[in-house]
């Protein structure tokens, strides 16, 4: 679809990338197979997002907890960092995506951090879609990290407590300048946020969609699209018919 088919589009979608997993079983496959397939179906929705002119969108790939699971699953979504930027980076420095890693890329392996690095380096003066990509990413951890900053700042005596409001805080997040997620999408038909993007989903909008994460295509997102434009969102107010 063309964003003139859509009656309100979101600024900042949020995707909670889910099924990878279930997918491999019921394909009978390995997980990382999975993870791999997970992939194919991203770059169509980073290009339909960036065709529809959305300001940012927000990819769940690797939280803080993800590194419990087995040490193969592991390697293979390290693997999968270090293959993706591998193969897509040009093509998104050239459409003037600028790239904002969520999360704590000192605890990641040398290769993968040196990588990230990079594409944030690249892209850092592109003007065109935000593409966060939350990877060692936990929302309370983000928090934490933000109320740090700033009891640092007021220990050094360059902020009173009192001029401490959401407007501070929001700055000392990863996605300090960027608006709020208006539309939390989570595939796979699950309904939890899973430490994502706490703050910035204060009033998000969330869609469930069934498909599993490799089977989500760009019509399935328009979908979603679809259903948020029909919402009626009130930020904790009425509207004119309550």
């Amino acid at each position: 679809m063309e964003r003139s088919d859509f009656a309100r589009l979101p600024r900042h979608v949020g995707i909670i990338m889910d099924g990878n997993g279930r997918w491999a079983k019921a394909h009978k496959l390995a997980v990382a197979l999975g993870h791999r397939q997970g992939t194919e179906n991203l770059r169509e929705i980073i290009r339909h997002t960036d065709d529809l002119k959305i300001e940012a969108l927000s990819l769940y790939a690797f939280s803080t907890e993800n590194w419990r699971r087995s040490p193969d699953e592991v390697a293979a979504l390290m693997q999968l960092i270090l293959d993706y930027f591998a193969s897509e980076i040009d093509e998104l420095d050239e459409k003037h995506v600028r790239i904002t890693i969520l999360g704590d890329k000192s605890g990641l392996p040398e290769k993968q951090r040196a990588t990230l690095l990079n594409a944030e380096d690249r892209t850092r003066h592109n003007d065109g879609l935000r593409l966060n990509i939350a990877i060692n990413y936990g929302g309370r951890a983000e928090l934490v990290r933000a109320a740090r900053a700033l009891a640092q700042r007021a220990a050094a005596g360059e902020l009173r407590p009192e001029e401490i409001d959401e407007d501070r805080l929001a700055a000392e997040l990863w996605t300090a300048g960027q608006p709020d997620v208006d539309l939390l999408i989570r595939t796979s038909g699950e309904m939890r946020l899973s430490n994502f993007l706490l703050w910035q989903c204060a009033y998000a909008e969330f869609v469930f969609p069934e498909e599993l994460w490799p089977d989500f295509s760009v019509a399935s997102y328009d979908r979603a699209l679809q259903v948020y434009a029909a919402r009626d969102r009130r930020f904790g107010g009425r509207n004119a018919q309550a």
